[in-house]
């Protein structure tokens, strides 16, 4: 996207931590920012506070709008709220999400792990069916979809964490295939630790049952901001965080190489072709 200047952005979990660092990242390069959280008072304090930083400007530059990202109709009232207020969106990302549970698979419940892939992976594509395909009409914009470094690498006791990160990054990888011709940027995000209250916004019978990180623990937010409007400027498939995973990250990919170089050729003739994230 050559400039975000000017655009209007709508992101998911937008009241605190990643999502609120995304949003004050893109009101810094001068686009308008629709705070969608559930917690509705909580997005319209930090919108309060936002303005008052940064004045009305050119006209309203923040906008709080309470969302339950699994409810589709919740979608489609707040994008008629928000282009109301805003104009068009421009940027949209798909910020939301809820803290793992790290009891292994076989005890887990299924109400946890149905609720976080009901948050994560629809509550992604509900934000997709509901502005995609304005973004492709206007052929320009970009989307932002917030996975995890558990999108790249699994973890024992993150299962359906590493469940519904995955399904983020594949989603991510499809979505740019198909926009791409159409103008529309793609990115998603894996970061690593970051200091942010997902924990704390987790319900309690959905919530890992340890201790929260110590304070301190993980980067700032902010260093995530704005590693993702760069991603937006420069059309990135790939947002990652903290560079010491990527050893973890090669060795999963070597397996499967591994594991490709043993299998049996099935037909001479060469598979059809799909279209790649960013072809050659």
């Amino acid at each position: 996207m050559d400039s975000i200047d000017g655009r209007s952005a709508f992101v998911t979990g937008g009241a605190s931590g990643i999502g609120l660092a995304i949003a004050e990242s893109l009101l810094a390069a001068g686009a308008r920012v629709v705070l969608a959280d559930v917690h509705g008072p909580a997005a319209q304090t930090e919108a309060r506070r936002l303005t008052a930083d940064g004045g009305e400007g050119r006209g309203p530059r923040v906008l709080a709008i309470e969302l339950d990202v699994t409810d589709l109709d919740g979608w489609t009232d707040a994008k008629r709220v928000a282009e109301d207020a805003l104009g068009p969106i421009d940027i949209l990302v798909n910020n939301a999400g809820i803290g793992p549970d790290l009891r292994e698979l076989t005890d887990m419940a299924p109400a946890t792990f149905d609720r976080l892939v009901a948050i994560k992976v629809s509550g992604t594509f509900n934000g997709i069916h509901t502005f995609a395909p304005g973004l492709r009409a206007r052929g320009q914009g970009h989307i932002v979809n917030t996975a995890s470094m558990a999108g790249l690498m699994a973890s024992a006791r993150l299962g359906a964490y590493t469940t519904a990160m995955f399904g983020v990054v594949g989603l991510s990888e499809v979505l740019r295939a198909e926009l791409g011709p159409h103008g529309v940027g793609v990115s998603v995000l894996c970061p690593g630790l970051v200091r942010t209250n997902l924990r704390d916004n987790t319900p309690e019978e959905h919530r890992a049952p340890t201790a929260p990180p110590r304070p301190g623990e993980g980067i700032d937010p902010a260093i995530v901001g704005d590693l993702v409007v760069k991603a937006i400027r420069d059309d990135e498939p790939y947002v990652v965080t903290h560079g010491e995973y990527l050893p973890h990250v090669a060795a999963r990919a070597a397996r499967i190489q591994r594991a490709f170089e043993a299998a049996p050729v099935q037909s001479a003739a060469l598979p059809t072709p799909v279209a790649a994230v960013d072809p050659e």
